[in-house]
This record gives structure tokens, sequence and C-alpha cells, in this order.
């Protein structure tokens, strides 16, 4: 077969990026205890590719292009960038859940922002049957509010660093961030919908 994935297109340096970035992410925060954190990373990667693989046989999307393509989903890719992001959330989760939906509201918008980029301008992801920008920003964010749920009763309090309420008030660093991003992709929302609603 060859090996055909590593074709010099935009797919593959993404891939390879995205792996290198994982990968180094992930060293820094399991180096802290290899063992809550590698469990709540193998959790994430397991679940995530459970819920890759069903919704491929669904027919709900589909990969064009997998690097390293030994699987009909991308399991490289779900392993190391979505269990990556997911105990990065966990390490800087805020300790009130009013602040933490906000913090996952920033995760998950940018997720889903660069998720829909990469169908629009790339081969790794193609939305199929009755599948579309809704079903999965409410997949994000049932994943992520379980993975937290998760890392709540496996990464003890010590082994966080969750971003201090202070820095959600007023005019305070994160209180920024969130608007931003939610001003931001609200408003790419919006206009991707736009385009991609049928004329009436």
């Amino acid at each position: 077969m060859g090996l055909t994935f590593l074709d010099s297109s935009m797919e593959m340096y993404i891939s390879v990026i995205s792996l290198i970035v994982s990968l180094t992410g992930t060293f820094f925060i399991l180096r802290l205890d290899w063992r809550r954190y590698g469990l709540l990373y193998t959790i994430a990667g397991m679940l995530g590719i459970i819920l890759c693989f069903i919704f491929e046989k669904v027919g709900f999307y589909s990969f064009p292009y997998i690097f390293m393509p030994f699987s009909r989903i991308p399991v490289i890719a779900v392993l190391t960038a979505f269990s990556f992001y997911v105990i990065l959330g966990v390490r800087y989760s805020p300790v009130n859940w009013v602040h933490k939906i906000a913090f996952y509201g920033v995760i998950v918008n940018l997720g889903v922002l660069l998720e829909t980029v990469l169908k629009n301008t790339t081969r790794l992801i193609h939305y199929d049957f009755e599948w579309d920008f809704w079903d999965s920003y409410t997949s994000w964010w049932g994943f992520f509010i379980l993975m937290e749920w998760i890392g709540g009763k496996l990464i003890p309090q010590h082994l966080r660093a969750p971003i201090p309420a202070e820095a959600f008030r007023s005019e305070q660093w994160f209180w920024f961030v969130i608007h931003f991003v939610a001003i931001f992709t609200i408003f790419l929302a919006g206009l991707y919908l736009g385009l991609t609603m049928p004329d009436q």
C-alpha cells in the first residue's frame, strides 16, 4: 500500500504539528503524576475512540484523510490531541462550577471553531448524514463536562492549577478571554450558518 499518508499535503502537516504539540503538552502534564493524569488521558482517548467509531459507523461523519490510516477513524489524533485537550482542561479548570462553565465555554468554542475550519478547508473531517454544527457543538459540551467530572474524581486538588475566581471578575484577564472568544466565535458561527443555509 505504501506510505500514502505522507503526501506533503496540508492535512499531513496539520497532523504532524498537532501530534508534536499534543505530545509535548502531554509530557509536561503527565510528569506531575503520570498514574493519575495518565489514567484520565487513557479514559479520554478510549471514550473518544468509541464515540468516534460509533458516529463514523452510523454515518454522521467521515475522514477522507487519516494520518497513519490503520483504521477508518483518526485514532492517533483522538488519542493525542483530544486526550491532551482534556487533561489541559482538567489541570486548569476553576474550582467553582459557575466558573467551570465559563472556562469550558472557551475550550468548547475554540474546539468547535477549529473543527469547523478543518471541515471547510481540509480533508480531515466531513459531515455526512444529518450531522451539523450544532450536533458537534452539543457533543463537545457533553464530552468535556463528563471528562471534567471524571477528572474531579481522579485528580486531587494539589495536582491541579485552577484559574482563580478573581480572574473571572469584570475587567480581569480571563474576563477578557471569555468575552473575546464568545464574541468572535458567535460572530463566525452566525456568518457560517448564514453562508451555509439554503436560500428560501
